[in-house]
C-alpha cells in the first residue's frame, strides 16, 4: 500500500484509510465481527488508519475498533493511526441536535473515546461540527492545548470552508480537514482542494465512492428507501436515484475496459487529484475493502484521467448532496 502523510508532520499513513462509519447500523445492519473482519481485511491490506466519531452508533464503532485492539495483545498501538471526532450533541432541554465547541465538552468527549478505544492518545481528533457561538480561534486554541496534554497528536476539522481551515490555521496548523469529495460531490475544488494543497492540511475525503453511486452497484430504488440517511437525501430519491444509476453507466463501462471496478476507479481519480487527498471509504465487505485498495495501486494518465472526466463531466448528478436538514452544520462556501 502506497503512503501519504497526515498533514504537514503528521505521521505516514495509508493511501486510503477505513471509514467506520460502517461499523454502526448507518448503511444496514452490522455488528462486531463483522467489524472485526473489515479490521483483519484492511491489515492483511496494509490499510493503516481509521475514521471513527463517537456519535457513529453511537459509540458502537469506537466500541468495536476498541475491542479489536484488545485482542491484538501488545502491538495494538502500532497497527492504525486512529482519528476520531466530537462536537455533535443534543440540547439537553428539547433533546435536538445541537453543536458544542466548548473546552470542556471537547476534551470529555475526548476522554471518553480514548477509554473505549483503549488507547491513550490518538493522532488526529476533529471537530465534527462547528459551534459558529464559538469563534474557531477560540476552538483552534483549545484543541492546541489537547496535544500538549499528550492526547492527541493533532487535530482537525469536519465539512469547514477554506475561509474557516485559514483563520484556524493561523492560530496553530491544521492536520486535517475532512469533507465529501468524489467524482459525485466537485465542491471542495471550488476552494479547499486548494486551501489544503496551500496549508500543507490533509484533505480527507469521506464518501468517496458517492455513497454506492460510484460503484458497479448503485444502491437500488428499494434499498436506498430502506436507510435512514438516504431515503430523506435528495440523491437518493425519485427520479433522482434512477437518473443518478443510469448516468453512471458510462463510467462503469470504463472501469471494466480499464479492467478494474468502478470503485477501484473512482478511489483512483480521487488519489489524482492531490497529494494531500486521503480517500476513507467505508464499507461492510472485505471484498468490497479490497476493491478501494487496489484503486490506491492504480496509476492514471492524462488520457484515462480525460475519459473519466468525460464519462462524469462536473455537475452530473441530479438531487443535491444533502437534504435541507441534513445541510444543519456543513459550511457552504460558494
Amino acid at each position: 500500500m502506497k503512503t501519504r502523510r497526515l498533514g504537514a508532520s503528521g505521521p505516514l499513513i495509508s493511501a486510503i484509510g477505513i471509514g467506520a462509519m460502517s461499523f454502526s447500523d448507518f448503511y444496514g445492519t452490522t455488528d462486531e465481527a463483522q467489524s472485526h473482519a473489515i479490521l483483519t481485511a484492511a491489515l492483511d491490506e496494509g490499510v493503516t488508519h481509521i475514521d471513527t466519531s463517537n456519535v457513529y452508533g453511537p459509540l458502537r464503532s469506537e466500541a468495536a475498533i476498541g475491542s479489536f485492539l484488545a485482542k491484538q495483545g501488545n502491538q495494538s498501538s502500532d497497527l492504525f493511526s486512529i482519528a476520531t471526532k466530537a462536537g455533535i450533541t443534543k440540547d439537553p432541554d428539547t433533546g435536538a441536535r445541537a453543536f458544542n465547541n466548548s473546552p470542556a465538552h471537547l476534551e470529555a468527549e475526548l476522554d471518553g473515546s480514548l477509554k473505549r478505544l483503549g488507547v491513550d492518545r490518538i493522532d488526529l481528533f476533529y471537530v465534527h461540527r462547528r459551534d459558529t457561538a464559538t469563534p474557531i480561534e477560540e476552538v483552534t486554541e483549545t484543541l492546541a492545548g489537547l496535544i500538549k496534554k499528550g492526547k492527541i497528536g493533532g487535530f482537525g476539522y469536519s465539512e469547514i470552508a477554506p475561509s474557516s481551515l485559514r483563520r484556524a490555521n493561523a492560530v496553530h496548523p491544521v492536520m486535517a480537514v475532512q469533507s465529501e469529495y468524489s467524482l459525485a460531490v466537485r465542491y471542495p475544488e471550488l476552494g479547499l482542494v486548494q486551501a489544503t494543497a496551500e496549508l500543507g492540511t490533509a484533505l480527507v475525503a469521506f464518501s468517496p465512492v458517492g455513497r454506492s453511486l460510484l460503484t458497479d452497484k448503485p444502491h437500488s430504488p428499494e434499498k436506498a428507501a430502506g436507510l435512514p440517511f438516504l431515503k430523506v437525501n435528495p440523491r437518493f430519491q425519485e427520479p433522482n436515484l434512477s437518473a443518478n444509476i443510469a448516468a453512471g453507466e458510462g463510467f462503469r463501462r470504463l472501469a471494466a475496459d480499464m479492467g478494474t471496478s468502478a470503485a477501484s476507479l473512482a478511489i483512483a481519480w480521487l488519489l489524482h487529484q492531490g497529494e494531500q487527498v486521503i480517500p476513507i471509504p467505508g464499507t461492510r465487505s472485505p471484498e468490497h475493502l479490497r476493491q478501494h485498495c487496489e484503486g490506491a495501486s492504480l496509476d492514471l494518465d492524462a488520457a484515462a484521467l480525460a475519459a473519466i472526466e468525460e464519462a462524469l463531466p462536473v455537475g452530473w448528478a441530479h438531487g443535491d448532496r444533502y437534504s435541507a436538514a441534513q445541510w444543519d452544520g456543513p459550511e457552504k462556501y460558494c
